[in-house]
Parts: C-alpha cells; structure tokens; sequence
C-alpha cells in the first residue's frame, strides 16, 4: 500500500446528521456591478479628490 494513499477519499464530503453546511458568504465585487454602476463610483470617487484638491489649494491661498 502506499504511504500517502487517497483512494478513500470521495470527490466530496459529507456532514454529520444535524450539521448543515454554512451558507456560502458573498463578497462584494466590482465586477459584479454594472458599467454604469463602475462610471459612477469612479465619478464619485474623482470628485472627492478635487474636493480634497481645492480644500487644500484653499488652505494654502489665505
């Protein structure tokens, strides 16, 4: 027999009576947001820099 034999393994694994299997957990993706949805973040995402842009340019003016 081999030493590192796993023939008694099966493709996939069972639980106990009882024990259900956890609900898989969904992750939040870019890429599974729309292209419109991608523009807009992005959009928001840029204007917040400017805003961060002009508030310092602001700061240094006065």
């Amino acid at each position: 027999m081999n030493a590192h034999d796993h023939s008694h393994h099966s493709a996939h694994h069972h639980h106990h009576a009882g024990h259900v299997h956890p609900p898989a957990a969904v992750t939040p993706s870019l890429l599974r947001l729309s292209a419109a949805g991608r523009l807009a973040i992005a959009a928001a995402l840029i204007a917040v820099i400017w805003l961060g842009v002009a508030w310092a340019i602001r700061g240094t003016m006065s």
